[in-house]
């Protein structure tokens, strides 16, 4: 940690804990692929703290209200931000440091619940978030609209096409998924809550951002949260595995899907597996066009 950095990240958690925590011992800490992480201890309490030599416009900031967002719904666990700044050649992130645990009994069940709990958690306003935000390193638009089909054509799967365009995404593959995108009201109905309420979700959980409390309790980190469909978390959890058939039992007896759930999926994993080529390239450009003609009609 430079310098300047490690005196922004001194100044923002005296400003946050009335106390100046003086000199920070920092142990670096590993699993990101985006930003440099430690823990540290400050005055009464051990942080995690991460930082990014070229810091994305607000990302702190939005990774921080993301688990505001989550922490208030009182759903799950998640790692309480401390303090943050994005200003270049300072930008850090200091968060409470929730040390790693074995999982109790009833893990996979708790999760389950919990998620169904997290997804009627709605806002007001719609789908969208108070500020712009990111999945990985992609930005994700998060302008309020009242309708999801529109924000998810709009804000996220159209999006997403435009980037795999520009990252050089074959033309007929980007015709299929214009398809899509023209097709999602058909695709789309039948889900409920298509005109509201929106549900809070994660928006990035692979089996990555899913921790385990000291307790052995589900931690949700690494947010890309916002208002959205719930379906759209479900399509994510499903792309990568990792989550057993006890979470699915448990969520589908809190809050029981729309038929026809398990093939919507589908769209949202088309969703992150754009991002994944806009991200890395490679492979994930082919899957993406594979999936997209399932749906193109």
């Amino acid at each position: 940690m430079s310098p300047g950095r490690a005196e922004a990240l001194r100044t923002g958690l005296a400003r946050a804990l009335g106390v100046d925590p003086g000199p920070l011992a920092l142990r670096p800490a590993g699993g990101g692929c985006i930003n440099a992480a430690a823990t540290t201890t400050a005055p009464g309490r051990a942080l995690f703290v991460k930082w990014n030599d070229r810091p994305l416009p607000r990302q702190f900031e939005a990774e921080a209200r993301g688990l505001e967002a989550l922490r208030a719904a009182g759903a799950l666990a998640a790692p309480a931000p401390v303090a943050w700044s994005d200003a270049p050649g300072a930008a850090f992130l200091a968060l409470e440091h929730v040390a790693p645990g074995p999982r109790a009994p009833g893990f996979d069940e708790a999760l389950g619940r919990g998620l169904a709990a997290l997804h009627r958690t709605s806002a007001p306003e719609g789908f969208g978030f108070a500020l712009d935000g990111y999945c990985g390193a992609t930005p994700q638009p998060n302008g309020w609209r009242p309708g999801w089909v529109a924000f998810f054509a709009e804000r996220r799967l159209g999006h997403l096409v435009a980037l795999a365009r520009a990252a050089g995404l074959e033309r007929d593959g980007v015709a299929a998924l214009e398809r899509v995108v023209a097709r999602l009201d058909r695709l789309l109905a039948g889900a409920d809550g298509l005109e509201g309420p929106s549900s809070l979700i994660h928006g990035d959980l692979w089996s990555g951002n899913l921790h385990v409390t000291p307790e052995g309790r589900p931690c949700l980190v690494d947010p890309a949260a916002y208002f959205g469909h719930r379906e759209a978390e479900l399509g994510m959890m499903r792309l990568f595995g990792g989550f057993g058939p006890r979470v699915w039992a448990a969520y589908q007896e809190a809050w029981p899907l729309a038929p026809g759930w398990d093939e919507r999926l589908g769209l949202y994993e088309l969703y992150h597996v754009l991002n994944h080529f806009v991200l890395f390239g490679g492979g994930y450009g082919a899957q993406a066009v594979r999936l997209a003609r399932r749906y193109a009609g």
